[in-house]
């Protein structure tokens, strides 16, 4: 019996292997196609000769890009969203998430604003409304309006709550008999303590303002505000290749609109793939820590 046992479980492990082999191949071989593009001559490409690595190695496309100013000022706005909105939205998430962990005897309003919050998740209030909302505050056509609707992500609140909550109550209670109130409290020792479930949302709201592109499309009027993501969707979604200029017209001959959009869309995608395996450790740690409830 324990033998049938043994080799259930190997055969378990090897087909769990290769399943997610499978998976992880699904999500790379289209970022490493995309890579071997953008590096190959236009004559390859436009052949489709290039498979998973490049054809004629060329930097045509790339020298391209580098000469592309609209490119670049998509870029510093796309960094500019990810920093303000990123900082913006783990100090409101800290702040949400704090009082919302406490029970209700300590917090007597809490079950209240709790599904104040749920509600959100639950029902939604169409696009329409929210434009209008975004449009009456007078923040259309800036960064902001990049940044305050999503400024309070309501998953990342549950996630930190729920790590609070998975906290020793001891840790305050010693606090407050030192004269600790709760800001010292929440910001000398539940914040140093969270640093798994902090990493992990950081990482999910940096890839979410990174990434997000249909914002930027409608509340954006001019294509020069456009963030990365939205400069990108113009171009490789839409086919609108008036957004590429043609400030460099001697690289036309040598280049295609197929290696201009793979070596732009490489160049966007390098950040985040550069920042991810510095946070990956946090990621599931901090999702299982996130979910433990007392």
């Amino acid at each position: 019996m324990e033998t049938k046992l043994n080799r259930g479980n190997l055969v378990f492990n090897a087909l769990n292997i290769v399943f997610m082999l499978i998976l992880a191949l699904l999500c790379v071989i289209p970022v490493i196609h995309i890579w071997a593009l953008s590096f190959s001559s236009s004559s390859a490409a436009a052949a489709g000769e290039v498979s998973l690595w490049p054809v004629d190695w060329s930097l045509n496309s790339y020298k391209y890009v580098l000469q592309n100013d609209q490119f670049f000022d998509s870029v510093l706005i796309t960094l500019q969203r990810t920093l303000l909105g990123t900082a913006i939205s783990m100090i409101l998430s800290i702040l949400t998430a704090y009082p919302l962990s406490k029970m209700s005897t300590d917090f007597r309003s809490r079950t209240f604003y709790a599904w104040y919050f749920v509600f959100t998740i639950l029902f939604y209030g169409g696009l329409i409304p929210w434009y209008i909302t975004v449009q009456m505050t007078g923040i259309m056509d800036t960064i902001w309006a990049l940044i305050l609707p999503g400024a309070v992500q309501v998953f990342n609140v549950i996630l930190l709550l729920n790590f609070f909550r998975g906290l020793p109550k001891e840790l305050e209670e010693s606090a407050f008999m030192d004269g600790a109130g709760y800001m010292t409290t929440l910001w000398r020792i539940y914040v140093p303590l969270s640093l798994p479930a902090l990493a992990t949302l950081t990482l999910l709201t940096v890839v979410y303002h990174w990434n997000a592109w249909f914002d930027g499309l409608i509340l954006m009027n001019s294509p020069e505000r456009y963030p990365l993501s939205t400069y990108l969707q113009t171009i490789v979604i839409q086919s609108d290749l008036t957004q590429i200029n043609s400030q460099t017209a001697q690289f036309m001959t040598t280049i295609s609109d197929r290696t201009v959009k793979a070596s732009q869309i490489f160049l966007g995608a390098l950040p985040i793939i550069a920042v991810y395996p510095f946070l990956q450790r946090f990621f599931v740690k901090g999702l299982v820590l996130g979910s433990v409830k007392e």
